[in-house]
């Protein structure tokens, strides 16, 4: 994808930063954040890519609450606006976090709304994040577009206020997706402790292991948004991981082999419930059973450069391939690896 003029509203975190990275080399690409990229004093400035390396990006300071002539009129026909905003899920679900979490994702979405709404050439597509956990804890069956269930707890309530805000946008000419995304693997974001969990040999399982992880390479995360945007016929949900989930156990033993790592003691779930508490996040991130597949990405023609998890990983760690029979994945008659 080229010559097109992109705008990530939230784009200063990983994801944000890798497609950003990817994106710049060929495009226009503006980022919308709190932080403007140039200060050497805000906290992401170690993580942001340096404009001076990337002409092709540029930084607007957003409060991500209001509409403000300085950005919104970088909208103008814009071929891609993807937001990303919102507080992170990784913290304790106390009542101020709780509030936190969902107004940024509301308040962002409401301006972004009225920001392509006063656009003369608005935005040909936008691409509003959202969260494949808006699922239901899922052991016995897999979640699509079509079939999924939910329930109503804290995490679930979030990503269904957050899918109707967007939808309640009235945007003219404006072609709308919500990308259910599940978890991300890329160089950084939840790779990173994966890693140093890996190097201290407490590598296992977490809780009963038996839990359904559902994840994307970053790459075709971006080219599923490159997909999705160049394809006029694309609008409404769509679920953003590989259509081949796998267990926490086989995570774990695939993420151990790759790095080569020779032990890899368990967690159990109360192990892991005091060590949340201790580190201020949610036991739920590692003990949720996301069993996520991609029906609609998959019915639209998209292929995936790494639909199985061992390939991907080997490529995240940087190490050669595995051998072919070591790349086989074991599925159930529900296409999920074992």
């Amino acid at each position: 994808m080229n010559n097109r003029k992109i705008i990530i509203a939230g784009g200063t975190g990983f994801i944000g930063q890798a497609l950003a990275s990817a994106w710049g080399r060929g495009n226009e690409v503006i980022i919308l954040s709190r932080y403007d990229g140039n200060s050497e004093s805000n906290r992401f400035s170690n993580q942001l890519i340096r404009p001076s390396h990337t002409p092709n990006i540029t930084y607007r300071r957003w409060d991500a609450m209001h509409p403000e002539k300085h950005w919104t009129n970088e909208l103008e026909g814009a071929d891609i606006l993807l937001n990303l905003a919102g507080k992170s899920v990784n913290c304790r679900y106390n009542d101020a976090n709780k509030k936190a979490i969902l107004s940024s994702r509301i308040n962002s979405t409401k301006a972004l709304g009225k920001a392509v709404a006063s656009c003369i050439h608005p935005p040909k597509v936008w691409l509003n994040a959202a969260s494949a956990t808006i699922y239901r804890h899922a052991m016995d069956l897999p979640q699509d577009e079509y079939t999924g269930e939910m329930q109503d707890d804290f995490s679930v309530q979030v990503c269904k206020q957050w899918e109707q805000c967007f939808l309640d946008q009235t945007v003219k000419d404006t072609r709308k997706i919500i990308l259910r995304m599940a978890i991300t693997l890329g160089d950084g974001g939840v790779m990173a402790p994966f890693r140093r969990l890996v190097g201290w040999g407490l590598g296992g399982r977490q809780g009963n292991g038996r839990q359904m992880f559902s994840w994307i390479h970053i790459d075709d995360l971006r080219r599923a948004i490159e997909f999705l945007s160049e394809h006029d016929d694309c609008s409404g949900i769509f679920n953003i991981a590989a259509p081949r989930p796998v267990t926490n156990r086989f995570f774990m033993e695939t993420l151990r082999r790759s790095m080569q790592a020779a032990i890899g003691l368990p967690a159990p779930a109360l192990l892991l419930t005091l060590g949340a508490a201790i580190i201020g996040t949610e036991p739920e991130l590692l003990l949720k059973s996301r069993w996520v597949v991609p029906s609609r990405l998959v019915e639209k023609g998209f292929i995936f450069r790494y639909p199985v998890l061992p390939s991907a990983i080997a490529q995240l760690c940087q190490t050669k391939a595995d051998k072919p029979e070591r790349n086989a994945c074991f599925l159930n008659k529900n296409g999920a690896t074992l």
